[in-house]
């Protein structure tokens, strides 16, 4: 029986597309608000169809990122590690979401590096895989395991299109992951290899749609409709793809698991 989730998410009724802080932004394209908000609920919807709880942090007006809750922190054994962002537009997102932390009884520790969360810290078994290159700093990687008391695999990313760990890998179970190899150095990528010997390897297509952003709980997957490959694969792997449509939040870089914050009593 799969182990129900408690997760955390911020519906987007501030999103927009208004500056460009990695390369899937465009502020001159149109984007609808509305459409987000409707995709986010389906997605908020299939998580709670399934069995797991959905904790709500309120928006702010002014931080249209604000619904990518991934990037709000790492809660593990009720410990709350913070984030810094790098860029000066997701800044003031830090506070809120480590105020919803201390008002919801978790311990929480403000970091003294940037660090973005699950965005680039994954839990995979006992194993947190640390992703650094364009946001989270190499820095933050001792801290992150000093408070959470995991032990750190460091992974570099190359591809400024993945600029999160988040992008280029998703943590199936406790004992495997899906990823594509050409997001991460040589160096890394051998670490991938020794570490997931049997892990879904992704398409350049799949990832292009953030086929990867995707959100396990250990059996169902669920990940972007579009990434029709990964979808077989992860099938012939033994899990349950479950496809949702959040196209619109792909406007500013985000997917399912960009949405959810994975909260670990």
């Amino acid at each position: 029986m799969t182990a129900k989730r408690r997760y955390l998410m911020c519906r987007p009724t501030h999103f927009a597309v208004t500056y460009r802080i990695n390369p899937w932004m465009d502020p001159t394209a149109p984007y609808d608000n509305a459409l987000a908000v409707r995709q986010w609920e389906n997605l908020r919807r299939v998580f709670l169809d399934l069995g797991h709880t959905v904790d709500l942090i309120d928006p702010l007006p002014g931080l249209p990122d604000m619904v990518f809750a991934a990037n709000g922190g790492t809660v593990i054994d009720g410990r709350a590690l913070g984030v810094q962002f790098r860029d000066a537009e997701r800044a003031d997102e830090a506070p809120a979401y480590a105020a919803w932390f201390q008002d919801n009884g978790f311990e929480v520790e403000l970091p003294k590096h940037t660090n973005e969360g699950e965005g680039d810290i994954l839990l995979a078994g006992d194993l947190l895989l640390a992703g650094t290159g364009f946001r989270t700093s190499h820095a933050s990687h001792a801290e992150t395991q000093e408070f959470l008391r995991r032990p750190v695999i460091t992974l570099q990313l190359v591809d400024p299109a993945y600029y999160h760990l988040d992008t280029a890998l998703c943590v199936l179970d406790e004992t495997n992951v899906a990823y594509l190899p050409s997001a991460f150095s040589p160096g890394s990528q051998a670490v991938l290899r020794q570490l997931f010997p049997n892990a879904v390897i992704a398409t350049p297509e799949d990832a292009a749609v953030l086929g990867l952003n995707a959100v396990s709980d250990g059996r169902n997957v669920v990940l972007p409709e579009q990434a029709g490959n990964l979808t077989e694969a992860l099938r012939q792997a033994g899990y349950h793809p479950i496809g949702v449509d959040v196209s619109e939040l792909r406007k500013a870089g985000g997917g399912p698991k960009c949405c959810t914050l994975e909260l670990r009593p």
